[in-house]
């Protein structure tokens, strides 16, 4: 090296030839960086499966190129033929209504799907048994035929030939549904499918005036009709009926609300990965201070033959890279694994690519996750390395408790973490979001270091002990080298996510379960006719007398526009974008409704009957961007109708009771046709008591549809238990790395605990008293570890709840424990095991070689 100063070429022959000693020392390194890369880039490519499957599918997920919905009213003929004009038409209804045994003694909510011959343009309706259209549906001697899935016939233990009524209407089971092809664009539904014929539903007399029934009509354009042909329809629909209020979807935006919920969930989990590979990066930390504390002998020889320290600073960074990249292509073979995965095993529940595929983007994003990571966490320990002077490396046993390196190398690693939490935010669907998650993560990482700062502290100061194991205990969490910041820093994050996930659920499954159900109404019940709203009334004043009734109009329309402007000309946050989803339930009032509080603005006197005016839900307003004065345009049976903003409510909708978001003044609606909407609440009301209710009002009011809130809460629960089973799934990803982390800190600091052991022995300490000592040592720090995940994954966790869903917080004691629990058993557990190989060495080479 004296002919010049040596550049990148000899630095890479140099880190090439140490490497053939093998990757000892940096499984861990791999494991960590493999892990969240895999993490990464796994759901990332999942989800633009699905996003590519939903768009391959579009026509049959949509079940047509083009899908036009109305509410409350059918297509006008002039409408209808304009849409007849374009290509092959088919018609369907939907709604929800109560199916009921032909002798009234039982009877199920169901979700009604009313289709025409032309059903399905695309896809295939699978039934068993296999049955046309017209032997499915037709009439036989005055009964109409259904198709339903299993869960009614179980519901109401049937079997197919039996007969159930449906409305005014007899309608008998003929085949059991087993594949919707258009299923996933008609939303979610939690009651079981009953489909039948739109004579049927006719027939049934359910379309009322007024009543909540979604009419669509689904186009099928010539072959060969191109997205821009398919646009220039819209535009054409959109011009010659301004005022038709329809809502129009593509074969490209098949399920809007599907394709949103995967891109939030795959964000989530997006983020929870990024927490894996952050906590890797620990362990890269770790390993890297352990590797090079190991090289000290060779850092030590370079700087002694003339080396400079940027080329022995150049050397091991082409290693670190080299074996980054290593890590990073396990990670991202994995990730290619997980559409292929997915394909097998979710393909009859969502519409993933059926080949599986590469995705570029995912897969490029995930490797610069891991690229920037890596650098952020091995910068500090090689600029340490790059420092040491010859004669310290030569007459120290490491230089891993040195302080911090010089600014430059501190200001590099700086800036590589903001890079990666600006990565982080610009890959995100919600920035806010993703931001407040990388701040608290960062803000945790500083507090964890406090911690593990405070913990050592308050050892070093600890009064003297008479007992021997915990004085060394003591000792050890103090000591120069000590594992107390890597054990605190590895296993706080991962338990801290734990922690607030746990509590997100179990706060949500509480509040399901117990906490609404002790506030909400018994039943809520749809469709009540105007004319039969007092007999209604009487006939639930007979039924439940001691029940409390309350009712209000209800139409459905959709908003159009804000002060003006069409809502899809605006950009809209994605935590309010929900109102202008589709259609919203609307009513109108002369007085507050209960259940809300006025926050803004005056509401109408009685008798008002100028500008139609609409109280606004104040939480919902403020995410629109509105304030009082402005003007709302909502789209009710065919007719535009622009309302002022006249006041804010805040709205208590954990209540379950009947809420709107929008309530107008009574002169908007003057004269419309509508439903009414009521609902009963009666605390003391047993199982039985609500049966026989149910029973009177399936067989007195056929046309009303009656829902149990306590079946709904039932669904919901099932559906929050799937999501928190992806969920941990996911947070297990997070300990995982948590747990590797922890082994690794635990592995690169057993050089030092064996020397400590043998001396120990040999000044006559007995091996029970250092496994106790070591275990005390591992239990404290457990238990330090554990009361911040709780701390912080507590306030996370209740500013969630809180603050986001805007519910009841509850610290759940059930959820500390476990905490608790997994914090002593990984660090206690790992500790002991890696305890039990330093105790076995023979003391004779350790000291020969120190």
């Amino acid at each position: 090296m004296s002919g010049g100063r040596p550049g990148l070429a000899l630095a890479l022959r140099f880190a090439l030839r140490e490497m053939r000693g093998g990757l000892s020392g940096f499984y861990i390194f791999l494991a960590c960086i493999a892990l969240g890369v895999a993490a990464i880039g796994g759901v990332n490519s999942v989800a633009q499966s699905i996003g590519e499957g939903i768009a391959t599918q579009g026509q049959s997920i949509l079940g047509g190129d083009m899908r036009f919905e109305l509410n409350q009213r059918e297509a006008s003929p002039e409408e209808h033929a304009f849409l007849a004009g374009e290509g092959r038409l088919a018609q369907s209804a939907s709604m929800r209504s109560m199916v009921r045994l032909p002798d009234g003694s039982d009877q199920s909510l169901v979700e009604v799907k009313a289709v025409d011959d032309a059903y399905p343009l695309f896809g295939k309706l699978e039934t068993a048994p296999a049955m046309p259209h017209g032997a499915l549906f037709g009439a036989k001697n005055g009964v109409y035929g259904a198709a339903t899935s299993q869960g009614l016939l179980d519901r109401l233990n049937l079997k197919l030939g039996d007969r159930v009524a449906l409305g005014q209407a007899t309608f008998e089971l003929r085949s059991i549904i087993n594949s919707e092809p258009d299923m996933l664009s008609d939303g979610f539904g939690f009651a079981p499918r009953f489909m039948v014929s739109l004579d049927g539903l006719r027939a049934s007399g359910l379309i009322q005036p007024g009543s909540l029934v979604e009419h669509v009509y689904k186009l099928a354009l010539p072959a060969g009709t191109t997205e821009a042909g398919i646009k220039a329809i819209e535009a054409q629909a959109q011009q010659k009926f301004p005022q038709a209020g329809w809502s129009i979807r593509t074969r490209s935006n098949a399920a809007p609300a599907l394709s949103a919920n995967i891109e939030r969930f795959s964000q989530f989990l997006t983020l929870v990965g990024l927490t894996a590979l952050i906590v890797g990066g620990v362990g890269v930390a770790n390993a890297v201070r352990a590797y090079l504390d190991g090289k000290r002998g060779v850092i030590a020889t370079f700087k002694s033959l003339g080396a400079p320290a940027n080329f022995v600073l150049l050397t091991y960074l082409i290693q670190i890279f080299i074996i980054a990249l290593i890590g990073i292509a396990i990670g991202l073979v994995l990730a290619i694994a997980a559409p292929y995965a997915a394909a097998a095993g979710l393909s009859s529940l969502l519409p993933v690519a059926d080949a599986g595929g590469i995705y570029p983007g995912a897969l490029a994003m995930a490797a610069i996750f891991g690229v920037v990571t890596t650098l952020a966490f091995a910068i500090l320990p090689l600029g340490r390395a790059r420092d040491i002077p010859a004669t310290a490396l030569f007459r120290e046993q490491g230089f891993d408790q040195r302080g911090w390196p010089r600014a430059v190398y501190v200001i590099v690693a700086a800036g590589l973490i903001l890079l990666l939490a600006g990565l982080a935010i610009h890959f995100a669907y919600d920035r806010m979001i993703a931001t407040i998650f990388i701040v608290s993560t960062v803000f945790a990482f500083l507090i964890l270091r406090a911690v593990a700062t405070g913990v050592q502290w308050l050892a070093r100061r600890a009064p003297r002990v008479r007992s021997t194991a915990l004085r060394l205990a003591i000792g050890n969490i103090h000591r120069p080298g000590a594992l107390t910041s890597s054990v605190i820093l590895s296993l706080g994050l991962g338990l801290t996510l734990l922690v607030a996930l746990a509590l997100i659920d179990g706060n949500l499954r509480r509040q399901i379960s117990e906490s609404i159900p002790e506030h909400a109404p018994n039943f809520f019940f749809v469709d009540i006719q105007s004319a039969e709203v007092d007999n209604f009334k009487k006939l639930l004043q007979q039924e439940a007398p001691d029940g409390k009734i309350v009712s209000a109009p209800m139409l459905r329309g959709r908003i159009v526009a804000l002060n003006g402007t069409d809502v899809t000309k605006l950009t809209i946050p994605p935590q309010g974008a929900w109102v202008l989803r589709g259609d919203r339930g609307i009513t109108y009032a002369q007085n507050i409704p209960e259940n809300s509080t006025l926050t803004g603005g005056q509401w109408w006197p009685k008798d008002y009957s100028g500008e139609p005016l609409v109280s606004f839900s104040e939480k919902e307003a403020k995410e629109l961007g509105l304030k009082l004065g402005d003007t709302v345009t909502v789209n009710v049976l065919g007719r535009n109708v622009t309302a002022r903003i006249a006041n804010f409510r805040q709205v208590q909708w954990e209540s379950l009771a009947i809420n709107f978001v929008m309530v107008f003044s009574p002169n908007t609606f003057a004269g419309a046709p509508h439903a009414w909407l009521a609902t009963l609440t009666e605390p003391s009301a047993t199982p039985e008591r609500e049966a026989q209710v149910l029973r009177a009002v399936t067989q007195g009011f056929p046309a009303v549809t009656s829902v149990r809130v306590k079946d709904a809460i039932d669904v919901a629960n099932n559906l929050v238990s799937q999501l928190a089973t992806a969920i941990r799934a996911a947070a297990a990803v997070a300990l995982g790395a948590s747990v590797l982390v922890l082994g690794g800190a635990l592995a690169a600091g057993n050089r030092a605990r064996i020397h400590d052991a043998v001396v120990l022995k040999t000044l006559g300490a007995t091996r029970r008293t250092l496994i106790k000592a070591f275990s005390l040592e591992y239990l404290m720090l457990g238990l330090a570890t554990a009361v911040f995940a709780l701390f912080a994954g507590g306030v996370a966790g209740w500013y969630v709840v809180a603050r986001v869903m805007q519910l009841q917080a509850q610290f759940l004691p059930d959820v500390a424990l476990s905490t608790v629990v997994i914090a002593l058993v990984l660090t206690v557990g790992f500790g002991l095991l890696g305890t039990w190989r330093v105790l076995g060495h023979k003391a004779a080479s350790v000291l020969r070689n120190p």
